[in-house]
Order: C-alpha cells, then structure tokens, then sequence
C-alpha cells in the first residue's frame, strides 16, 4: 500500500511538472519555405483582313496596310504561342519572392519573319532550341516592421499596373509601397524607366500615388504620376555615349478618378483620366521649334446588368482627339503641321495619350479597333512605344450595348455592338483622306459587331473564339494622291486561342 501512495506520488509530480514545461511559451517555429509554380502555355491563331496598328497621335497604319501596299484589301494568317512560367517562393507573410518568365512566338515560323533585336520572341523559329526565355518580372515582397500600420514593400521588375483599362500597364524596375489605414489602402510608385549616363542627368524618373477606400458597395479612388523624361523619347540606343545629349526631354502628368462596385442590381466601372505635359527641345528656345504642350482627356463608363445565366451591359468611352492645325503626327519639337495649315510648328496636343510603353490597350473593349484578348497583335492602336501615344482610345468615342448567356457550365457567348466615332479636329485620327487639298474631317469610324465564344474543354483547358467585324465608314478612308482616296475592304478578324494553365 505504502509502495502504491509513492508511486501515484511521484506520478503525480511528474504530470505537474509535465504540465508546467508544456504550458511554458514556446518560441514560435521560423517560417517554412512554400514554393509554388503557376503559368500557362497558348496556341493562337488568327485570320485578318485590313487591321493595324496606326500613328502615334494620329495618322493612318503603317504602308503595307495603305492602298497600294501588300497587305490592303488582302487576307493575312498566322499562328502565335505564348507561354508564362512563375515561381513564388513565399516565407509567411513576411516575406516572398518572384521569378516570371514569358516565352514568345510572335508567329509560327518565326525564322521566315524579321523580329525586334534584342527580344527573345522567337521561339516558333524552326528547329526550336531557341534562346527566347524573357524574364518578365524579378521581384521581393516584404512587410516592413517597427510601423504601427500594416505596409510592404515590392522591389525590382515588377508590374506597374494602374487602372489598366485606360491608363497604365507595363513592367519595370523601381519600388512600391502599400499600406491600409482603414477604410483607404495607399499606393506609392517610384520606378527608374531609363538610367542614361550615370554621371549625366538624362534619366527618367517615374513617380505616383494612388488611393482607395470602399464606402458602402462602391471603391472610389484617385491617383497622381509624374513621369519626369530627362530623355525624349525614352530610348537609350542615341544617347548613352559621353559627349552626346538627348535632343528632346519632358515632363507629363497624369491624373485620375475611378469608381468601382454595385449600386442597385447593376455593377459600375468609372473612370475619367487628364494628361497635362510639355515636351521641349534641349538648349536654347527656337521659334521653329517651340515645346509641344499635351491637354487630354478621357472618361469611360461600364454598366453590367446580370441576370440569371445572363448578363446584359454598356460601355460608353470619349477621349479627346488632336487638332491637325496645332499638331504635327509625331509632334516632337520642330515637326510641322499639314501644309494645307500652314506648316507652322507643332505647338499643341488636344489628344489623350498614355505614357511610353504603357500596354493598356491589350485590355481593350473590343476585338478590331482595339484589341481585347487577342495580344495586341491587331487593333487601330499607336505604333510606338517611347513617346507618349494616344493609346487605343485617343481620338476616338465608342458607344457599347452587348449581352452574354452561360448556356452550359462548359459554355459562354458574348455578342457586342458598337459605333465607334472620331475626335479628332481638322483631320481623322486613323484615316489620312484628302478634299480640296486638305485632310478630311470625317466623324463615323463605323460599326463594329463581335461574337466571342468561351469554351471550357476541361478545368485547365479553355478554348475562346472570337469574330469582329467592322463596317468602315469614312473616317477610315485612305489617301491615294491629291484628292484621290480609296475606302478599304471591310476590316474583319478570326481569332482562337487555346489556353492550358496550371
């Protein structure tokens, strides 16, 4: 009996000192590694007649798509791949960083066709064992202790994406910062779009603040950027030798308001956009070559009304276009107005543009004007990526009506409807058409009518397919010579894409 009263004894102490070691605090374990992979693999095709890109404030498409080049009036196809490989690896919450890489056929058969030095968009060459890997992004996240607000930090090569849709998307180097101080989440941008000469003040610099907060069903925000261009246009390839200077540098703002969320049984998009900048030759002021100052606008306005396995909607865009009195196509300093004007110097821009290299116009609200899901391969857009260009909507107004039915869970169709005018003043913004020895101010682009069908073939493999057509009116009219013009062939484009992502 007695063993048994020590034992149970010693029993006893035992647990309780067991109890006391477990319920000592322990020192929290470090954060396991999670690694995670992500991307997608895609076969496009496409069947085209009459659709390219166009000027960089206005102006017609490029010579091989005018009357008498190869590809007017003529079908064209092709075949293009992409593909997105993206590594996170990821510390808690703390702490993550990403490597994204992006590999490119711009066609199929990519050794048959010229491509841009230095890029890696050729992997459809023949024979393969390309060296077209793209590192699209290469970036760390943290959150920043010691702060009595929740904020992080992202360095690197990283997406600038603000309001997509009509303002900014590119990829750059350069630091962001979030915090949520409730009910608003802040945005600040610092990125370094061009270095120039390390010991000469020629770099470009870009710098913007955004803001949110949701009241009620409805985020409203803002944002400001300032893209400080030391170079003009932002290209390195002329200026990095010592001794040599840009020709041109400016200064843009851009601003703007949006709003997203519910009001009644409706969804909303809002927003509006004001650029203001000036764009000056280096060196003494010339009186043939003034600076070039920038005024423009853009609001834009999507309505969807769903219901049931249906969803009914608009969209209404106007952006202001430029006056061919005042501006010169490419309106640098020193280039001319239209003769039939005078030929005085560009001295103004009335169109909305969008900063160098911004890619919004792949998000666009169409499929031949603009370019929707199709890659931006087509599409009435700028053709040049370091100036400031009017974009997909500069120019241009666009009113929308389309609905869509998921009839099955594998199968959604889309049907569009559109008028699609013309802004800009004393001449058109796509067209270069002629009367009486001036440009031509037409105000109808045409119809447009898209059908989209979305097919989920398994739950990683999805098939879409898409036709636009547009009934060109007479803003789409060619030049030949004098007051000779030529409409064009209707434009139309047969579109596929087939995804698999994991």
């Amino acid at each position: 009996m007695k063993k048994f009263i020590v034992l149970s004894l010693i029993a006893l102490l035992v647990l309780a000192f067991g109890t006391m070691a477990f319920g000592q605090a322990k020192k929290p374990e470090p954060p396991k590694l999670d690694f995670r992979a992500a991307g997608f693999i895609d076969a496009q095709s496409l069947y085209w007649r009459n659709v390219g890109a166009s000027g960089n404030v206005y102006g017609p498409p490029a010579a091989a798509l005018l009357p008498g080049g190869a590809q007017f009036d003529r079908v064209n196809s092709a075949m293009m791949t992409r593909g997105h490989l993206r590594f996170d690896a990821v510390y808690g919450k703390e702490v993550s960083g990403t490597i994204f890489f992006e590999m490119d056929s711009t066609r199929w058969g990519d050794g048959g066709r010229p491509v841009a030095a230095g890029r890696g968009e050729t992997a459809g060459r023949w024979g393969g064992d390309e060296t077209a890997i793209e590192i699209k992004n290469l970036f760390f996240t943290f959150a920043i202790p010691g702060v009595p607000v929740p904020m992080q930090a992202t360095a690197g090569l990283q997406p600038l994406s603000v309001r997509p849709k009509v303002f900014l998307y590119t990829d750059g180097t350069g630091f962001k910062f979030d915090t949520r101080i409730d009910p608003a989440t802040i945005s600040l941008f610092w990125f370094k779009a061009l270095e120039g000469k390390d010991a000469s003040a020629d770099d470009v610099d870009v710098y913007g603040l955004q803001a949110g907060a949701k009241i009620d069903k409805i985020t409203v925000g803002g944002y400001g950027f300032y893209y400080n261009m030391n170079t003009y246009p932002v290209d390195s390839s002329a200026v990095l030798a010592y001794g040599v200077s840009p020709a041109s540098r400016a200064d843009f703002w851009w601003l703007g308001l949006y709003a997203d969320g519910k009001a009644g049984p409706v969804d909303l998009n809002f927003d509006f956009v004001y650029n203001r900048g000036e764009v000056e030759k280096r060196g003494a002021p010339s009186a043939t070559a003034p600076d070039v100052k920038f005024r423009g606008w853009i609001s834009r306005l999507k309505v969807d009304f769903p219901w049931e396995k249906m969803n009914f909607g608009g969209v209404g865009v106007y952006a202001t276009g430029a006056d061919r009195k005042k501006t010169a196509a490419g309106a640098m300093p020193g280039t001319t107005v239209d003769a039939a004007f005078g030929g005085g110097p560009s001295t103004k821009v009335g169109a909305y543009v969008v900063p160098p290299f911004s890619e919004h116009f792949a998000f666009g609200d169409a499929i031949v004007i603009q370019t929707e899901w199709n890659r931006a391969m087509s599409g009435f857009r700028t053709a040049s990526g370091t100036n400031v260009n009017r974009g997909a909507f500069g120019g241009t107004w666009m009113a929308q009506l389309y609905g869509s039915f998921k009839a099955t869970p594998w199968y959604k169709v889309t049907l569009k409807g559109m008028y699609l005018g013309d802004t800009t003043s004393n001449g058109n913004t796509i067209g270069n058409a002629r009367s009486a020895g001036k440009p031509r101010d037409d105000k109808t682009i045409g119809w447009e009518f898209d059908l989209i069908n979305e097919i989920n073939i398994y739950r990683n493999l999805k098939w879409d397919i898409g036709f636009g057509y547009l009934f060109a009116g007479d803003a789409l009219d060619y030049n030949v010579a004098g007051s000779v013009n030529k409409s064009p062939k209707d434009p139309y484009i047969l579109l596929t894409k087939l995804t698999f992502t994991f």
